[in-house]
């Protein structure tokens, strides 16, 4: 275990508003923070001590930011795996490579949480046209089809219907690899938070129940309803045997789904998370703050719920025009990520609400 005094420097990979938290978060603690993006208007940059615009496969300028860190990690889990073998020896990078190459292809993951004794939805590769017939008859319809790679908050998928023209499907995720995922009659859903530390220590924050508004999460809420919490334990003990298993150090987040038969393991996220914004106001040490506690080697904070209730909702595309309407309540606590253009399904900011 390898304590980072204040004064050293985090690298961060990938320049969005989970760099910008996370800044901020190692900001206050003492830290500087290197922001390594391949696009010049990163809003993580913006409240950064340093700067480094190039692209992600780009080994020298990759070398230069590593060799000024004292310890790397990442804000964006589709950040390339192969420059990353090639800058380890620089600085210590948390959470490790291996989670990284796990959360990026979806067939991966699944049998991973399988390989832990997780349940996942039934699910089938889909390599060319003729194995997307196969599939469909193998998990039934409806299903949703997702690329392997890439694709999130509702990108890269197309939902199938019984009886629909699967050429049309085929062609929505133009043509790559994918795999079609039979679905889930579901109750709720929720994703686990933890916190795991350099010596092993985990913690868990209270778990959310999200509700998506077009495959884009609109609202984390805090405590969980009964249906939620009833499946706790299970969904948290999974999170955690996959979390020691890649000896993970810093915030990972596992999506399930509660159904009747208990939780079904979605996707994880090695990093901080959207349904975890709440816990900057709304716990007693936030997903961002514990992150940078982690990867430089520091006690972890408590994760406790800082009131009786928490709500935290997104702020997509025009919803962030409203600020000045948020801010006229007095108990709302407003982030806006400093994003210039507002489009539609673009997350430009968030609001939470704790309840005494």
């Amino acid at each position: 275990m390898k304590t980072l005094p204040p004064g050293s420097t985090i690298g961060i990979l990938g320049g969005g508003q989970l760099g910008r938290m996370l800044s901020v978060a190692a900001a206050q603690l003492g830290y500087r923070c290197h922001i390594y993006a391949p696009n010049a208007n990163s809003v993580a940059a913006e409240v950064s001590a340093q700067f480094t615009c190039a692209q992600d496969d780009d080994i020298a300028s990759l070398t230069r930011f590593a060799e000024s860190c004292d310890v790397i990690t990442f804000e964006f889990e589709n950040v390339p795996v192969d420059p990353l073998h090639q800058i380890a020896s620089c600085a210590p990078l948390h959470p490790p490579i291996a989670a990284l190459d796990i959360a990026q292809n979806r067939i991966a993951e699944k049998v991973f949480a399988r390989d832990h004794d997780g349940t996942t939805a039934p699910f089938a590769e889909v390599s060319d046209r003729a194995s997307l017939d196969i599939a469909i008859a193998d998990v039934g319809a409806p299903a949703i089809l997702k690329t392997i790679r890439m694709g999130y908050d509702g990108k890269g998928q197309s939902r199938i219907r019984a009886g629909d023209d699967l050429d049309q499907h085929w062609q929505a995720v133009a043509q790559q690899p994918c795999v079609a995922e039979g679905f889930v009659t579901f109750s709720h859903e929720f994703s686990v938070i933890l916190v795991r530390g350099q010596d092993g220590e985990i913690r868990f924050w209270n778990t959310p129940h999200n509700v998506h508004e077009d495959g884009i999460l609109a609202i984390s809420t805090a405590p969980a309803p009964d249906a939620i919490l009833d499946q706790q334990d299970a969904a948290r003990a999974l999170a955690a045997r996959m979390a020691e298993s890649m000896d993970y150090v810093g915030v990972l987040t596992c999506e399930f789904f509660a159904t009747k038969n208990g939780p079904i393991f979605n996707e994880m996220a090695p990093r901080v998370h959207n349904s975890g914004h709440w816990t900057i106001e709304g716990a007693v040490t936030s997903q961002f703050e514990n992150h940078i506690r982690a990867i430089c080697g520091l006690p972890l904070g408590d994760t406790g719920l800082a009131a009786k209730k928490v709500e935290m909702h997104n702020l997509i595309g025009a919803q962030a025009d409203h600020w000045q309407t948020l801010l006229s309540d007095g108990a709302n606590h407003l982030h806006l990520y400093g994003k210039g253009e507002s489009r539609p399904g673009r997350k430009m900011g968030h609001v939470t609400k704790l309840y005494f």
